[in-house]
């Protein structure tokens, strides 16, 4: 699953590989900017784990790999990972929605 077409919507540059953990700034004087940026590079970790996974499902299923182990890791880190965006997603439309209904 393939889901770079995402990161089309928020802005032009392409989602870079990172190798790092992905960790939100938790400073308040942190601006949205480094927020959404930290959120962006987890879609992009997010993606590289399904990306991975799909391709130990294509190894195994070729019989090119016979250590179902590694299947099953992969695709437990995606969806775990996938889970996580999931919910931070879920978190931040909350937010808005929440914003959006305040009355000024």
């Amino acid at each position: 699953m393939d889901i770079t077409a995402i990161t089309n919507l928020y802005q032009n540059t392409p989602v870079k590989d990172y190798k790092n953990t992905v960790s939100i700034p938790t400073n308040n004087s942190e601006d949205f900017g480094a927020i959404f940026d930290s959120v962006m590079n987890m879609v992009g970790e997010t993606n590289t784990l399904q990306n991975k996974a799909s391709a130990e499902e294509i190894k195994f299923a070729l019989g090119e790999a016979d250590n179902a182990h590694d299947l099953m890791i992969a695709q437990q880190k995606a969806g775990i990972a996938l889970q996580y965006t999931v919910a931070v997603r879920d978190r931040f439309l909350q937010s808005y929605q929440t914003i959006m209904n305040m009355q000024i």
